[in-house]
Order: structure tokens, then sequence, then C-alpha cells
């Protein structure tokens, strides 16, 4: 039960930082049908970490310490991926909720099936990556330059968010033990390690590029 709430933590965390993140891109939004989308967005990211935080409740935890036990996650990650323009603070989002979704995904099969559909049910909900793509692959369709700066871009990113995932589950046992787990049931294998996860997350954050018509 203790790996399953902090699972439910950290994808908590992961909703707050979502928020926080939508909010401060609102506000320098580039045209006020932008702006409004984006507060829409960041309040769907609130509903989504209410909603796992009464899971942990109801599953006896304590729902604050189990998000606050991951403060300061993203801290490192964010001074070292400092978005020079409001596209690439776009772009950051998009591939570092990216990569935080799929370990997630992997990380679910150990979970209780109501926990684990709630799991899916919250990350699933991708009206932001939608919007993101749609956003971005319009602007960089239109101008070679952005696209070649966001590609560029968007390669230093996956580095850096799959830096953070192995700092992650270094200092998370119980995540660590999930994604493990999840990884060998998706693989059909008990002899599978670290390697398997994160060539499997780096395969999606390629895929992930593809759609916004960016070389990964």
């Amino acid at each position: 039960m203790s790996d399953t709430l902090e699972l439910l933590g950290f994808i908590a965390y992961t909703e707050l930082t979502t928020f926080t993140r939508l909010a401060g891109a609102a506000a320098t939004a580039p045209t006020s049908d932008h702006q409004l989308r984006l507060v829409r967005l960041a309040g769907d990211a609130v509903n989504r970490m209410e909603r796992i935080l009464a899971r942990i409740e109801e599953l006896g935890g304590d729902a604050d310490a189990q998000l606050l036990a991951f403060d300061g996650t993203f801290d490192d990650y964010n001074a070292r991926t400092v978005p020079g323009t409001w596209w690439e603070n776009l772009l950051k989002g998009y591939v570092g909720n990216g990569v935080a979704d799929d370990f997630c995904r992997i990380a679910v099969d150990g979970l209780d099936e109501q926990t684990r559909s709630l799991v899916i049910e919250v990350l699933d909900d991708n009206r932001n990556a939608e919007m993101s793509v749609r956003l971005l692959a319009d602007a960089a369709g239109g101008d070679g330059v952005l696209a070649s700066r966001l590609a560029l871009w968007g390669r230093r990113l996956v580095g850096e968010a799959l830096g953070l995932m192995q700092s992650l589950i270094v200092r998370h046992d119980g995540l660590n033990r999930l994604v493990l787990d999840g990884a060998r049931q998706r693989a059909g294998e008990t002899d599978v390690d670290q390697s398997w996860v994160f060539a499997q997350l780096t395969a999606e954050h390629t895929r992930r590029m593809g759609r916004l018509g960016l070389a990964a």
C-alpha cells in the first residue's frame, strides 16, 4: 500500500506543478484565445490533483503529506531548462509531462484495480497535450527556424527529463518497485531492469515529437 500511496503522491504533485506552469504560461500567452485555453487547462489540472488526493484519503493515507513528499522534485530540472520563448515553455510542458506520464503508465500495473483505473483516466485526460500539439505543430510548420530551434530544445528537454526520472527512482523506493514490476509485466520477462524502462520512455518521446513534425 505504501508504494501505491507514493505513486499517487507523485502524480498529485505533478498535477500541482502542471497547474502552476499553465497559469504562468497563460499570463504571457500571445493571444487572449491562448490565454483562455490555458486557464481552463490549469483548472483541469487542479481537478485531476483533487481526484488523486481523494483516493489517497480513501486508502487511509495523508493526502497532503504524500504530495508534499515530492516538494522540490522538479527544482533542478526547472533550473536547468529555463525556456527562452513562450513556444519553448509550451514544448517544455509537452515533453516533461509526457515523460512523467509515460513513467506512471508503466508503474500502474502494480496497483489495485480501482486505483489503476483512476490513474489511467487521469493520465488519459490529455487535453493539455492535444492543445500543445496543435499550437506547436502549426507554429513549427510555418517557420523553419522555429522548428529547428524547437527540435534542438526538445532533445535537451528529454535528456533532462529522463535524468529526473532516474533520480526519482533512486530517492523513492516505492516508485522503483512499481515501475520495475510494471516493466516486467509489459515485457513478459522477469529479467527486466531500468534500462528497459528508459528505452521505452525514449521511444515514446520520439513518437511524441513526431506528432509535432520535429526530429527527436
